[in-house]
């Protein structure tokens, strides 16, 4: 099997970066495409991918801009040809009391979270259904299970991804495609800095990238519908 196209969305830092790391270290000859909105933080992902063994090509975007990812999937099948391996973890988060939330910070969560996913998935997808293979994780949260309070914008963009990856799965299942669903509690990340979380109480970012290349070393008779992550010692 010739070694895979694997598109990573917020590549730029913490786990996005964490699994192109992984992916790098692990699948010789591997063809990533790192994806985020800043070109200074790919940069030194993309250093770091290539010192392990792998080829890597970024590409600077917003994946929440329809016309941007448009561009991108023509740049990106310019470059490197058909994706194998879709992940889509680029994302944000805002901690806000309900009563309290902006319309605009909400439809940022919004867009940041589950908009991106339609886009980049729709962008993607087709040419993994054409072909009659492909892998597609998601990336929600905890957050995309339970809700709690301050989280208005961030669950119901979390959950909203929970259930467009259902929808995939059903949808895509009978032609070849995987979808996973993934959902990490609290993890040593940007997304975390200032919160007062102690680290101890955190995962690494590196535990979390490595589910994906496990669940992606499965045999293709076999996926992963869901996985749920969550830190030993506590329950963030």
């Amino acid at each position: 099997m010739k070694p895979p196209v694997i598109l990573i969305t917020g590549a730029s830092q913490g786990i996005g970066a964490a699994i192109a790391k992984v992916f790098a270290r692990e699948v010789r000859g591997v063809k990533l495409a790192l994806v985020a909105r800043s070109a200074g933080n790919l940069a030194r992902v993309e250093a770091a991918c290539a010192r392990l063994g792998a080829k890597v090509a970024v590409f600077p975007c917003d994946v929440t801009d329809e016309a941007a990812v448009t561009t991108l999937a023509a740049a990106v099948a310019q470059r490197w040809g058909a994706v194998d391996v879709l992940i889509n973890n680029a994302g944000k988060f805002t901690a806000r009391p309900f009563t309290e939330m902006r319309v605009a910070e909400f439809d940022g969560l919004i867009a940041a979270n589950l908009r991106s996913t339609f886009l980049v998935s729709r962008a993607f997808v087709p040419a993994m259904v054409a072909r009659g293979r492909g892998d597609v994780f998601n990336m929600s949260s905890i957050a995309g299970l339970q809700a709690y309070a301050g989280g208005a914008g961030y669950c119901a963009a979390k959950f909203g991804v929970t259930g467009l990856s259902k929808v995939m799965r059903a949808e895509l299942k009978a032609k070849g495609v995987r979808v996973c669903c993934v959902h990490p509690g609290a993890t040593v990340s940007p997304a975390w800095a200032g919160s007062g979380a102690p680290e101890e109480r955190m995962m690494p970012a590196a535990d979390v990238a490595r589910a994906f290349y496990d669940i992606f070393r499965l045999t293709r008779r076999t996926v992963v519908e869901e996985i749920i992550l969550r830190p030993q010692g506590g329950d963030l």
